[in-house]
């Protein structure tokens, strides 16, 4: 059974998201919305996290975490078993509320931070519950925007701000014309590496560049391989036959492509491909 990679190190930033299991809604109500807040802000305090923005939907919600300490796992841990102990008790219920376990990509904060915050803060819009994010109570636009304070710390809204001036309301004037001015064809999570890592080439590398991971089953194929080269570029300025044959057993056996996807990179059968890496591992032996 494969398990996704959990990347944790101090000063991390995580888009994270956990959903109701079987679609199922984990807030019924406002109470409940503002009950999981007051757990977040436990969570954060315990746990020395900075939270720069975040969603409450009715089954799921989105936050845009920093750990100063490395430590996502053991708060989230905490966050959604105290949540789902609460709305259990609260609505008569049993069982598991969330399904499985939470999802995070790690990001680059420097390159895909503030377009996230932007994308999480408009899940209202995008689903036609409002027509403009400032309508919509249970998410950190408002108070990032100066429309609302909260009296305690659950919200850091400082780095944000920060990259649209120094002068606070002119800041907070820039970011409402930032997150209003939104593309519906644009997600930035059509960038996200191996369901993973949403950052560039260098960010990606320094995280998983090493074979670490390559040799455990229980990880993901597509997370086991992150930074494997392109079969394009594996092949590319071979003419001859034995630098082919030993660029497709490379591929397969050092980056983890699959006989399928090597016969469609190089137009030849998948049966040839087979017997050429058959050979060359006899040749080995």
């Amino acid at each position: 059974m494969t398990r996704a990679l959990r990347i944790e190190y101090p000063g991390a930033v995580y888009h994270v998201t956990a959903r109701g299991t079987g679609q199922q809604n984990i807030f019924l109500n406002d109470s409940d919305k503002a009950a999981f807040l007051d757990r977040l802000l436990i969570t954060i305090s315990r746990h020395n996290w900075i939270c720069h923005a975040y969603c409450l939907m009715s089954n799921h919600y989105h936050l845009l975490l920093e750990t100063s300490d490395g430590n996502l796992s053991a708060g989230m841990k905490l966050l959604n078993s105290v949540y789902a102990q609460y709305f259990n008790h609260s609505h008569d219920r049993t069982g598991h509320l969330f399904q499985g376990r939470f999802k995070a990509i790690v990001v680059e904060k420097e390159s895909y931070l503030l377009e996230l915050c932007r994308y999480i803060v408009l899940n209202p819009v995008r689903s036609g519950i409002v027509k403009s994010p400032g309508d919509y109570k249970w998410s950190s636009y408002r108070q990032t925007a100066g429309l609302y304070q909260r009296e305690d710390s659950l919200l850091r809204t400082d780095w944000i701000l920060s990259q649209f001036g120094f002068d606070k309301f002119t800041a907070e004037r820039e970011y409402i014309l930032f997150v209003n001015d939104f593309d519906d064809n644009v997600s930035p999570f059509e960038k996200i590496r191996g369901q993973l890592i949403l950052g560039g080439k260098q960010f990606v590398e320094s995280l998983v560049g090493s074979d670490q991971y390559r040799d455990l089953p229980e990880v993901p194929r597509n997370q086991r391989f992150l930074c494997r080269p392109s079969l394009e570029d594996l092949f590319a300025g071979i003419s001859d036959r034995p630098g082919r044959n030993k660029a497709i057993y490379i591929s397969h056996l050092k980056h983890g492509y699959s006989q399928k996807e090597i016969a469609e990179c190089s137009g030849m059968h998948y049966s040839t491909i087979s017997k050429i890496i058959k050979n060359l591992e006899n040749n080995q032996e």
